[in-house]
């Protein structure tokens, strides 16, 4: 796809091209409908292999939290049993960073990237986070699908022998990406959402990213959505089940959201900032110093579980079923387990973020909705609007990404009705940690949309 030319300046005017006609230009262009054809070819493919993919993360961590213990005895995991585990993750991702092209994909504290990944550093990529997510990571999936989504899509472009231009990869990465993305999430809408947003472009160039990206998540999720139900296999999908009914908002409501979002604002800020520093450590000497700050991790859950009682994998892992429990059951959460894990998880977060490979959302989800059903007998408040602003708050600090924020928790909740908090509380915490200061090491890796400030 080429850049259209712009039309000479009218005598004295100063006039230049209208942005409808620069818009008409790019979707004209024949390069551009080639883009828009491979992008719906190449969903079916991308969103097969996010499938298996997602399938595998899911049995794997089944098989090492749940049929492993039990198969010993325990009804849950121990409290050592995060330690030996995160042990064989840092040695796999430590090595795998220092001698596989590419480290293994982004270092998760420097936020994501907009996709485009060389195919070269794929099997880096995939090694890393099946090494780090189901073996207890603090992270989530999105990172890996979205780099292997968008290598995948480069992938097929060269094995077609398709035109390989700057354009082009931006173009397709950004629709493979999309592809694979909308397997976790379960709505091809947040996924080209998230996407755009990443790639931080606007105008004409908008809606030439935004295209292939919707185009090719669509067709992903339609593949991915019928494939699923044909083998009935589980991918772990993001889903929350609210007490019914969901309560009507009041004043008490917005001004604790306004409380709440500055609050988690100001509390993920260290938590980030600490990951940051732990990726620069890290990136001294990968093997060692991986292995180090994922037996801390390990530690933290280990703690967790000796304190409370629970099961470690409240810390651990990404949060993401454990946030389907949180929601259905916030009642049996006492003060001491909530606090607790807020604590712990954060820790363990910060140093995954450093050292780990996966992505930021899933944790700053849990950690979100965990605040929120903590802070829900406040006066006038409710356990289902402080998850909400919770989520909001947490997501829209950490990822830095409003409109996706606001999408996410959205699509999450399952309901508009707590949309006005939702939004609220993201427009407060993304303000607020946008106007604090940062004195802090940026993490070693290429360009991305980075994490907090």
């Amino acid at each position: 796809m080429t850049e259209p030319s712009t039309r000479p300046a009218d005598s004295g005017s100063g006039w230049q091209p209208e942005e409808a006609d620069r818009l008409r230009d790019i979707l004209r262009a024949p390069g551009y409908a080639k883009v828009l054809v491979f992008s719906a070819v190449i969903g079916i493919p991308i969103s097969l292999t996010a499938f298996w993919f997602l399938v595998g993360l899911h049995q794997v961590e089944h098989l090492v939290w749940a049929d492993l213990a039990h198969g010993l005895g325990w009804d849950r995991p121990p409290w050592w049993w995060p330690l030996p585990l995160l042990l064989v993750a840092g040695v796999v991702v430590g090595l795998v960073a220092a001698r596989l092209p590419g480290a293994g994909g982004h270092i998760p504290a420097a936020g994501l990237h907009a996709g485009g990944t060389p195919p070269v550093t794929l099997p880096g990529v995939v090694l890393a986070a099946a090494a780090s997510l189901p073996l207890g990571a603090v992270l989530g999936p999105e990172a890996p699908l979205i780099a292997l989504g968008g290598g995948l899509a480069l992938c097929f472009r060269d094995l077609t022998r398709a035109p390989a231009t700057p354009q082009t990869t931006v173009l397709l990465g950004a629709a493979g990406a999309a592809a694979a993305i909308a397997a976790i999430f379960g709505n091809p809408v947040i996924a080209a959402v998230l996407l755009i947003e990443v790639a931080g472009v606007g105008g004409p160039q908008l809606f030439a990213v935004m295209l292939p990206a919707l185009l090719s998540s669509g067709v992903g999720a339609l593949v991915f959505t019928g494939f699923g139900r044909w083998t009935g296999l589980d991918t772990g999908n993001l889903s929350l089940t609210l007490p019914a009914p969901l309560p009507r908002l009041d004043a008490a409501d917005v001004l604790w959201t306004v409380l709440i979002a500055l609050v988690i604002a100001l509390l993920l800020r260290p938590v980030l900032a600490a990951g940051r520093r732990v990726a620069a450590y890290v990136s001294a000497r990968p093997v060692p110093r991986t292995v180090v700050c994922a037996l801390g991790a390990g530690a933290c859950a280990a703690l967790y579980a000796l304190v409370t009682g629970r099961s470690p994998a409240d810390v651990a892992l990404s949060g993401q079923a454990t946030l389907g429990e949180l929601a259905a059951q916030p009642q049996v959460w006492g003060v001491g387990a909530l606090i607790a894990v807020l604590l712990l998880k954060s820790a363990a977060y910060a140093l995954c973020l450093g050292s780990l490979r996966g992505g930021a959302i899933f944790p700053a989800l849990f950690l979100g909705a965990a605040a929120g059903v903590l802070l829900a007998p406040l006066p006038g408040l409710g356990t289902v609007p402080a998850m909400a602003a919770g989520m909001a708050a947490a997501t829209a600090a950490v990822l830095r990404l409003p409109v996706s924020s606001v999408v996410l928790v959205v699509l999450l909740l399952g309901s508009s009705a707590m949309m006005p908090l939702v939004i609220l509380a993201v427009v407060i915490a993304f303000v607020t940690t946008e106007l604090l200061p940062d004195g802090t090491p940026a993490a070693p890796t290429g360009p991305s949309r980075p994490l907090g400030r």
